[in-house]
């Protein structure tokens, strides 16, 4: 980007006197070296097309140089080589059928829908510590922790807790995780098969994922009674798999609609606040108070190929890699009971390293089925340079920006996002979409990701052919990735949960 001059102030004139001396220019500075790189991308992502063009033309040529008596002598070449050609015919024939019966069944993305809670149950950051200092569970040095994280967490005034805890004292039953776990999943759901028009009946998938509520019978089986699904339908109940089981659950459904033909799959993502609140001063377990949030989302997944037209994405990617053979991953977030029994979720100081760790080893499993060959050829430069002839250079941290249009970063903190914004060189407006959904929702665990994708949708962003990187941590330690490509271009929806505030963002959030 070139400089700008300054225009001079007050009016007064200021006289530069330049060097007469001619000198070559400097072209690290009057050179945008992104174009550079730029062309360079373009040059080698194209590069097999250019090497075909000429050869194509070679061919045409050819062909048009050939006279009727040319081809007859083809045609009786072929006459006496019969077998030949029959052989060939056969194997091309038999390897075409092997292809198209063995090649993955492209997966839809019909619709999603996120869970939008009610004006009663919004907390703003007041009363919230109003709340938690008339409840007498907390100390002063507790309460004061939490004011602390409160306001530089990156949450709005307008998330929401469940009803449970608006009561003073609050209501932690199993009755009210139930009626949680109910508003959340059935609003998600009820406004899926408004907008998609889908009966409830022609579900032959269900995936629920909730990692820290697991009553009996589960919530699966809760929603199949609801909805009076169909009594062959398969139904899975993923617990205890944090914030990133959304993605999993996404791929498990994936892995059944590989095998079952003609088939939708509903995907419900959530987490339960009520029986999951801690109650204690223990600094590390107070922290999931401060940032989790009501939320949850529905997504409807198909391998028909007559719902291509309708569908919003098609799956391209499932990338998740597992960090639980190391114990520190495995601890850095852990479910347990403090010194005086009472029973929270810890997050280790050593949170932010291992998700670093753990986002290493999943984008480089990633990288090279989705980075341009450009990409991949600069990281095996830069790596052979440093490993065999002990360079000392950076290593290359490839552009996921010229993979992805869009990013879906988990919202699970404000450190999360700053993190992966600087790590993966990242702008502002690729984490604006994480950044805002955890400004107005919070941490609404796996459901986040959707939150993201439908702000982007809001804000009228996609387009047909974007690709989007969801990005998804969790307890285990888990990261794990998920890529769409959308098939159309998306309208922004009247039923999006962003539809009544989009315009008031993006916000401008200031931290001390």
């Amino acid at each position: 980007m070139g400089q700008e001059e300054n225009p001079p102030s007050n009016g007064v004139t200021v006289q530069i006197n330049q060097n007469p001396s001619r000198r070559l220019p400097d072209f690290l500075q009057s050179v945008n070296l992104k174009y550079v790189k730029l062309g360079y991308h373009y040059l080698i992502t194209h590069l097999l097309t250019l090497l075909l063009i000429p050869l194509m033309v070679g061919i045409l040529v050819e062909v048009g140089r050939m006279n009727p008596q040319d081809i007859w002598q083809l045609w009786i070449h072929l006459q006496f080589n019969l077998v030949s050609v029959l052989v060939c015919s056969a194997f091309l024939v038999f390897g075409c059928t092997v292809y198209v019966m063995s090649r993955p069944r492209p997966l839809y993305l019909v619709d999603y829908s996120c869970y939008k809670p009610p004006e009663t149950l919004k907390v703003n950051y007041e009363r919230f510590m109003e709340h938690s200092k008339l409840s007498g569970n907390f100390d002063d040095s507790a309460l004061e922790f939490q004011r602390k994280i409160l306001e530089r967490s990156g949450l709005g005034e307008n998330t929401y807790v469940p009803s449970a805890m608006h009561y003073l004292p609050p209501r932690p039953s199993m009755a009210a995780a139930r009626e949680e776990a109910e508003q959340v999943m059935y609003g998600a759901l009820d406004n899926l098969f408004h907008k998609t028009g889908l009966k409830p009946k022609d579900i032959g998938i269900l995936v629920v994922n909730c990692s820290l509520f697991n009553p009996t019978p589960s919530l699966s089986a809760m929603i199949v009674n609801k909805y009076k699904l169909r009594g062959n339908i398969r139904s899975f109940n993923l617990g205890g798999m944090g914030c990133s089981a959304g993605v999993i659950a996404i791929d498990l459904a994936k892995d059944l609609l590989q095998v079952h033909r003609n088939t939708y799959a509903v995907v419900v993502s959530t987490e339960n606040i009520t029986q999951n609140w801690y109650f204690g001063n223990k600094k590390s377990m107070l922290i999931p108070n401060c940032l989790f949030r009501v939320g949850g989302s529905a997504v409807l997944l198909s391998n028909k190929s007559s719902d291509r037209r309708r569908a919003k994405y098609k799956l391209v990617h499932v990338v998740r890699t597992h960090k639980g053979a190391d114990d520190k991953a495995f601890h850095c977030v852990y479910q347990e009971q403090d010194e005086t029994g009472r029973l929270g979720v810890s997050l280790s100081k050593d949170l932010m390293a291992i998700a670093g760790g753990a986002l290493k080893t999943n984008i480089t499993t990633l990288g090279p089925l989705v980075l341009p060959i450009s990409e991949q050829l600069l990281f095996f430069a830069t790596l052979v340079a440093r490993k065999l002839f002990n360079m000392k250079i950076k290593p290359y941290i490839p552009d996921f920006k010229l993979a992805f249009e869009h990013f879906c970063i988990h919202a699970g903190g404000r450190a999360v996002i700053d993190e992966l914004e600087k790590n993966l060189q990242l702008l502002p407006i690729h984490v604006e979409a994480s950044r805002m959904t955890l400004h107005r929702f919070g941490n609404t665990s796996s459901s986040s990701i959707w939150y993201e994708l439908g702000y982007i949708e809001a804000k009228g962003r996609m387009r047909k052919g974007n690709r989007i990187w969801q990005i998804a941590f969790g307890s285990g330690f888990k990261c794990n990735s998920a890529v769409w490509q959308a098939l159309r271009t998306v309208k922004p929806s009247s039923e999006s949960p962003w539809a009544e505030c989009i315009d008031q963002y993006p916000v401008k959030l200031m931290f001390d």
